[in-house]
């Protein structure tokens, strides 16, 4: 069975999604994350997306300096945070803002999944932190 946590990487989708982001030079790879989730309009979103996009907002929360989660970020991504040495544009910021609000509504698998889970309370509330922390960014 794979690992499922209400935090970021908590989960194998976000840790496999981790690994691409480490190969990669830009922020096109958390871009695309977020894109997955937005561009499904008023579509269901898968929970694997879901999951992506999760840790993609945390990587943007860490790179203006409020992540959630700063003690359970995966080394190469640590690394990747580091090497970036830039702030985020704001219309990527909004786009995290954008995702985990969606991801929150009714027609996410993740919130279904977490709303059926005795941990529902503890996800939807790191889900609010990460949105409060790249709104603030």
């Amino acid at each position: 069975m794979g690992a499922w946590s209400h935090t970021p990487f908590g989960n194998d989708s976000a840790l496999d999604w981790a690994a691409e982001l480490a190969e990669s030079a830009d922020c096109s790879v958390i871009e695309a994350a977020l894109d997955r989730v937005l561009d499904t309009g008023t579509d269901y979103v898968d929970a694997s997306d879901g999951e992506e996009a999760i840790a993609a907002i945390e990587v943007l929360a860490q790179m203006i300096g409020r992540g959630t989660e700063p003690d359970a970020l995966p080394s190469d991504v640590k690394a990747w945070v580091v090497a970036q040495g830039v702030r985020p544009a704001p219309a990527l910021l909004e786009k995290a803002r954008l995702a985990a609000e969606r991801l929150a509504g009714e027609d996410s698998e993740l919130a279904e999944l977490w709303d059926d889970s005795d941990s529902a309370d503890a996800w939807r509330e790191s889900l609010a932190q990460l949105q409060r922390a790249v709104a603030a960014g």
